[in-house]
């Protein structure tokens, strides 16, 4: 090592400076002693790379602690020193960040004399323009290190002397670390020292120190008292916002980015027409851009556009990246009057990077709108929709959590009108999954798929199982990228896990076991055991071994040996799902299996995980019926597993059941209705024929009337008969022209009487009069003789056509 480093190669010694740390871990004592002073004679001379390589080697050995802090100040501090002021920025940077990293865990009295005594002589005007910097930047880390009046007595004076630097550069560089020193200072000092001197640095002649003093006013905001935000924070604030449009572009980009916490700090001192004047700022920057000038089309304002394009589609995204501030700054009661149309705006925007910064942020929005986020449901459709699968995967990341507070979040949503709220969510859902499907980000679609295992929870199971559920299968049979399929195999399980239809679990469950453990290929056989996996994660165990267990022992026979080595690493866990004595003859069924795979398999890979998957099934212990300590908590999974299973059959059979009671509620209604219209109808014909047939005669109207209610009685005793089960075989009675005799057997009566009816007269009165009609006594019966029937035949026929 010593020759490598001698010999004057770079590229050798390059290498030796790499392999520093490890020396420094393997013999620190000799690597400190020879090669080390070595290193540092090579430095002076040394390239570029052995410098960069060396800054690392030395930051890597003191976060590895491989020797005491002491130790490492006194070997290697100096080098550092040595190389700040580097003639390339480059090597000189990442010296700094070194000496930076070493700062933090160097004694105070180290600090002390080693790097604040030199640092004064370093920060004179007389200096280089790099050593001025490397000092602006070492005063920002040491603002941390020393007490108040020690930086007031020693960094101060200095940072004063370089805030009023001829070099811009410098001038910028002090600005930045004002921070750092406002907070190692504290609140008081802040006022009297650092606040002036942003105030005068925010009106220097150079673009880049106002930015600084911008950026730092904004970040030391929550520092100043009220007198001073509003005296004199908030008159630079507005100076810079009425000149970014016209003299000073080059703090457009800054402030768009620092506008919503700016306006959150300031808030308690705002007027209402300041309140209002800042957001109407806020509103211009969104939509900056996008406004053409009337009237101007000459090339140099082509020009100007290009140029400024980019700056305009930055000022937009950081517009976009601030919207969750500016809800807050409007309160979100006043979101719909005060920002949806700049939400609108920002999520239809031109630029992806726009509309990817809103899909970024639109759960913050969500969330602050509460109970109002069915406002910006269409926006939500919209992004799903989204040309760009960038804006679709920013919005994929908290899907499940907007959706829920889009069903859930509003005052006016309920269980039973889910997707009331957002009518095009599905559509969208299902078009995302189709674009993301085609496209060639595979990572994308299974996100999305993974995403959609939420749906359960959002929508009715009908409508996923006609729109995801089948779409779901369709992946795992003709998808090619294996995550994707095992995505949607799993999605699959938990639409299978909710649905709410005992004839839908089925129809599924047989698919699955024909199309993929019954499949021609073996990749779908693979996938099949891989939604076993699932089906044992999220299903109770009794409900795998009914339906799952021996199509997947079938599998032990199968041609392929790649799904005979896949089942024998899956085996452990399928008799992790039997209970004795249960289960006993499963437990039997799988052991015969295992035995013909030990006596037949041929292929010597198979044969080998056979043998260690028969040596851990050996040591397995089969849960019982019983509760056991030992399983307790998995018991207890799996026993609040099934109890919701059985809770969804429950529910499916009470479903039935009302839907039954609500169809029969609602034909004996309807029944009831139509009979109460025609007996209203039939008793004003009625009225209207008496009157209208006996004028002035008032015994002929009392007969008329017993006449007809004898009648009535009589047509209301057949309708009832004809509803009796008893009298089921009155339709086979021959149909007559004339009047026929037809005697009726009544059980308990020892007598018979002989009624006189028209058979289409007979099935009118059926019809119209339901179950709600009385029987007669057979004393009312006997009170109809054949003769009054002959007497009365022409008025009863009458009187029968008015009742139709």
């Amino acid at each position: 090592l010593y020759i490598f480093v001698s010999s004057g190669q770079d590229i050798q010694g390059t290498s030796v400076v790499a392999n520093l740390p490890v020396l420094m871990r393997q013999n620190p004592a000799e690597t400190l002693r020879r090669v080390l002073p070595k290193i540092r004679e090579v430095l002076h001379v040394a390239g570029v790379e052995m410098q960069l390589t060396a800054a690392v080697s030395f930051l890597t050995v003191l976060q590895e602690e491989s020797v005491s802090i002491h130790t490492y100040s006194h070997s290697f501090l100096h080098i550092i020193l040595q190389n700040l002021e580097h003639r390339d920025a480059g090597v000189s940077n990442a010296w700094l960040e070194t000496l930076l990293a070493v700062i933090e865990a160097l004694p105070k009295e180290t600090i002390r004399h080693e790097i604040l005594n030199p640092l004064v002589s370093k920060a004179q005007l007389s200096q280089t323009l790099q050593s001025r910097l490397v000092s602006c930047k070492i005063m920002g880390k040491l603002a941390n290190k020393f007490e108040a009046h020690i930086i007031k007595r020693e960094i101060l004076p200095l940072v004063k002397s370089l805030c009023q630097d001829v070099e811009y550069e410098v001038r910028t560089c002090m600005c930045r670390q004002l921070e750092h020193i406002a907070q190692g200072i504290g609140t008081e000092l802040t006022k009297t020292v650092v606040l002036p001197e942003l105030v005068e640095l925010a009106r220097d002649e150079g673009s880049s120190v106002r930015l600084a003093a911008f950026e730092t006013l904004v970040n030391l905001v929550d520092m100043f008292d009220a007198d001073d935000r509003s005296q004199t924070v908030l008159p630079l604030v507005k100076s810079f916002c009425e000149k970014s449009f016209k003299a000073d572009e080059s703090i457009l980009v800054s402030l768009s980015f620092h506008l919503g916490k700016l306006c959150n700090g300031l808030y308690g001192i705002f007027t209402p027409e300041q309140h209002l004047r800042f957001l109407e700022f806020y509103k211009k920057l969104s939509t900056l851009g996008l406004q053409q000038e009337n009237g101007h089309n000459d090339n140099q304002l082509q020009l100007q556009t290009l140029e400024q394009e980019k700056k305009y589609i930055s000022v937009r995204k950081n517009c976009a990246y601030n919207f969750p501030a500016m809800i807050v700054f409007v309160d979100p009661k006043n979101f719909h009057l005060e920002l949806y149309s700049i939400f609108f705006c920002l999520c239809h925007d031109p630029e992806v990077p726009v509309r990817y910064t809103m899909a970024i942020s639109f759960y913050e929005v969500a969330k602050l709108l509460n109970s109002g986020v069915y406002t910006i449901h269409k926006e939500l459709v919209t992004l799903l929709q989204d040309e760009s699968l960038e804006v679709l995967d920013a919005l994929v990341g908290h899907l499940p959590e907007i959706l829920e507070l889009m069903t859930n979040g509003g005052e006016n949503s309920g269980s039973e009108s889910k997707l009331l709220s957002i009518p095009d969510l599905i559509p969208a859902l299902t078009t995302a999954e189709q674009r993301a499907a085609t496209s060639l980000k595979w990572r994308t679609h299974e996100k999305l798929l993974q995403k959609y295992a939420c749906l359960p929870h959002i929508i009715s199971s009908d409508q996923i199982y006609y729109r995801f559920l089948h779409r779901m299968l369709t992946i795992i049979l003709t998808n090619n990228v294996l995550p994707v399929q095992k995505a949607a195999a799993r999605t699959l399980c938990v639409y299978l896990r909710y649905n709410r239809k005992q004839e839908q679990r089925h129809e599924v469950i047989q698919k699955l076991i024909e199309q993929l453990g019954q499949g021609k290929s073996y990749w779908n056989r693979l996938r099949f055991l891989d939604t076993c996996e699932f089906i044992m994660e999220l299903f109770s165990k009794s409900f795998f071994c009914k339906y799952f267990f021996l199509p997947v022992l079938e599998l032990t026979h199968d041609p392929v040996a790649n799904v005979r080595m896949k089942l024998c690493y899956l085996l452990p866990k399928v008799k992790s799902t039997l209970k004795v004595p249960t289960d006993k003859h499963l437990l039997q069924r799988l052991e015969l299996c295992i035995r013909k795979l030990l006596c037949q398999e041929k292929d010597k890979d198979v044969l080998t995980i056979v043998k260690r998957t028969v040596l851990e099934l050996d040591r397995m212990e089969i849960s019982v019926d019983v509760f056991q300590k030992r399983f307790y908590e998995n018991d207890l999974l799996d026993q609040e597993k099934e109890r919701q299973e059985h809770l969804l059959l429950e529910m499916e059979q009470l479903e039935k059941e009302k839907q039954q009671n609500e169809g029969r509620s609602t034909n004996v209604n309807d029944k009831m209705f139509e009979k109460k219209r025609r007996d209203s109808k039939t008793s004003s014909v009625l009225a209207k024929s008496i009157t209208l047939s006996v004028p002035g005669s008032s015994s002929g109207t009392s007969a008329g009337k017993e006449d007809k209610k004898s009648k009535l009685v009589r047509s209301q005793s057949f309708s009832t008969q004809a509803l009796h089960p008893k009298y089921s075989n009155i339709d086979k009675c021959p149909n007559k022209s004339s009047a026929t005799g037809y005697t009726s057997s009544v059980s308990g009566m020892g007598r018979s009487c002989m009624l006189s009816f028209g058979d289409d007269s007979f099935r009118t009165h059926s019809t119209g009069n339901s179950g709600n009609a009385a029987f007669p006594s057979s004393s009312s019966r006997n009170l109809f003789n054949s003769a009054d029937q002959k007497n009365n035949g022409n008025k009863e026929s009458q009187s029968r056509k008015m009742s139709m």
